[in-house]
């Protein structure tokens, strides 16, 4: 027997949308934005990878406010290593995660020293050889600094692709290979940051702003939230306030 939370759990679950939904909500929330760029501050392949590998469980604006000055100290491989893990702490003690992330960031650019001549490699398997540096990591890389159509799935796209039902899937790799493969073919390069952007600040985890998704109209998310009412003060829950 079914319990009725099992039921309504299984009544929420978003479909899966179909391939011709898919491109219309793509091309939706892609319009207003053409060629999106990450949020994160580099110049180089290096500095990128570094700046993804310090933003795991942290935002981008706190990413960012720390790797302007240890960048301005250490821009390259060489003087991250020279600059040393306590170094590296020093700049980067605001964000979370920040002893590990000291030992990676001069460990990984140890090995791009002492392995790839100091270079970023443009190569899957050798990026998640490196310290610090996962799966979600490498496709963040190869998409921005090498152009490469890859799909970095984070919370963001992953809620994204169960809620709307563009790539429904039980783990981010489920996901990532939905994307990969319902995502048509010319719109893979940028989708990443079309799909993260939106998440963060459209469809967001709490409560998705439906009102204004220029996408909505495909969506199959069951709940859409609507407007809020402008006569009702912010904090306040609409039932609280029914208009006459």
């Amino acid at each position: 027997m079914v319990s009725g939370k099992s039921e309504r759990n299984k009544a929420a679950r978003p479909r899966q949308m179909t391939l011709a939904a898919v491109r219309g909500f793509m091309e939706a929330i892609a319009a207003s934005n053409p060629e999106p760029e990450t949020e994160l501050d580099y110049s180089t392949p290096y500095s990128l990878l570094v700046a993804v590998v310090m933003s795991a469980q942290a935002t981008d604006v706190s990413v960012n406010r720390v790797s302007r000055t240890l960048f301005a100290e250490a821009p390259n491989p060489e003087a991250m290593v020279r600059l040393g893990v306590d170094g590296v702490a020093r700049h980067i003690r605001s964000i979370g995660l920040w002893q590990a992330k000291a030992r990676n960031v001069v460990e990984l650019s140890r090995q791009l020293i002492e392995k790839h001549h100091g270079e970023v490699p443009r190569d899957r398997e050798l990026l998640e050889a490196l310290p610090g540096v996962g799966r979600k990591t490498a496709n963040v890389v190869l998409n921005v600094a090498f152009g490469e159509s890859t799909m970095a799935v984070d919370t963001h796209i992953f809620r994204l692709g169960n809620r709307t039902g563009i790539a429904p899937g039980a783990t981010p790799r489920a996901v990532e290979d939905g994307l990969i493969r319902r995502i048509p073919r010319e719109m893979l390069r940028h989708s990443h940051h079309w799909l993260i952007l939106h998440g963060r600040y459209v469809c967001k985890a709490r409560k998705p702003e439906c009102w204004r998704c220029a996408g909505a109209k495909w969506c199959l998310y069951r709940d859409k939230t609507p407007m809020p009412d402008p006569d009702i003060p912010p904090g306040r829950a609409q039932s609280e306030n029914p208009k006459p």
